[in-house]
């Protein structure tokens, strides 16, 4: 500012006394136009959407496409202003940035747009804020896998290759039913055994009445045991054929076995082998009779023919961090309440909390039931 103002003297005292000296190099710029060039306010046009701010403020960051030279390349001389044919809603937030110093991230914008508008203007989106970090590293790996599912699909959807091998093929029509009229079949045919075990898993507890010479009531699988016996070998049969013609087929067998659907298969079939080579001794029985529990394992298998319980399973994969925040604060109450009413309840004749373990039941039915 001062060396401004000198070089500006010997000009002002020649036009005190009329006299101007020839200057071969142009004249300074005066000292409040200089100020204006550098720190004045800048016009960003986004899309049509104008924008004004500091020039100071984007140079900020010298990294970044609008707090470097870069920018000049989209300057509009016509216009005076910077014209950038970008989304104005997320450059709102781009341009908080640049004022505030704190990236967020807006949780109603597409993440792959708001990943693009970020690359464009040269911003790494590691420095986004611990306030929206969280979901924003939660919402790119759903869109990461949700994108790797939909490149798979557009695989299986392609027309299929004429020098498949019979493995590759078989795989093919398990992983995508509608590439023939045979695979398609198969696949209605297994969710139809799928929904008649459930069933039948849920009908056999139904009490049907009572035998000759017996008072008490039995269940429809004692009454009609020998039927439901054909139902689940008929079900098991099927499950177990498509069981084995996948492991057949699987590209790798070893990732195959270990992953979760596999397991749930091996699960659904599990008890009805265990109950063919089972003796009649009582305390065998019991313990099958606790491994038929499994069984209720076949609803699962509805998720290989349900692409919403394939999302509601990705959903719960990627929450998995915030349930289990919510569990262990919900198990932290449980216990400071129980711990309350035991000792507040503590030496009462007949009272029912005799422990703290003992009061958890009405602990959790409390905050459960009436909140």
């Amino acid at each position: 500012m001062a060396a401004g103002v000198a070089a500006w003297l010997p000009f002002a005292r020649a036009a005190a006394i009329g006299w101007m000296p020839v200057a071969s190099t142009p004249m300074p710029i005066p000292p409040q136009q200089k100020n204006k060039d550098q720190e004045g306010l800048i016009i960003l046009n986004v899309s049509g959407t104008r924008f004004q701010t500091w020039r100071t403020t984007l140079e900020r960051y010298p990294d970044t496409l609008l707090g470097s030279t870069e920018r000049d390349f989209f300057f509009h001389e016509e216009t005076n202003e910077y014209f950038f044919d970008r989304d104005p809603d997320i450059f709102r937030h781009v341009l908080n940035f640049y004022r505030t110093g704190k990236l967020h991230y807006p949780r109603q914008e597409c993440i792959s747009a708001y990943d693009e508008e970020l690359a464009f203007f040269g911003i790494i989106p590691e420095i986004i804020g611990d306030c929206c970090y969280e979901e924003y590293k939660d919402r790119r790996r759903e869109n990461a896998e949700r994108l790797q599912d939909d490149e798979e699909m557009d695989m299986n959807n392609d027309v299929t290759p004429v020098n498949l091998t019979y493995r590759q093929y078989l795989w093919r029509a398990f992983e995508n039913p509608h590439t023939s009229t045979l695979a398609l079949v198969f696949y209605y045919v297994t969710g139809f055994f799928i929904a008649i075990s459930v069933m039948a898993n849920v009908v056999e507890t139904v009490p049907c009445g009572t035998l000759p010479n017996r008072s008490k009531e039995i269940s429809c699988g004692v009454r009609y045991a020998l039927a439901f016996f054909c139902l689940d070998t008929a079900c098991v049969m099927i499950f177990t054929i498509e069981y084995l013609l996948r492991l057949i087929a699987a590209p790798s067998r070893y990732k195959f076995m270990k992953s979760v659907m596999s397991v749930i298969d091996v699960v659904a079939i599990m008890p009805y082998y265990i109950g063919l080579v089972m003796t009649d001794n009582d305390q065998v029985s019991g313990a099958f009779v606790t491994l038929r529990v499994f069984r209720v394992f076949r609803i699962f298998k509805f998720s290989r023919h349900s692409a919403g319980l394939r999302i509601l399973g990705y959903t719960l994969k990627s929450c998995a961090s915030e349930l289990g925040f919510l569990l262990f604060s919900l198990t932290m109450a449980i216990i400071i309440f129980a711990t309350v009413m035991y000792y507040a309840e503590k030496g009462s004749a007949g009272s029912k909390f005799t422990s703290i373990p003992a009061a958890f039941w009405y602990t959790i039915v409390t905050m459960t039931t009436l909140g």
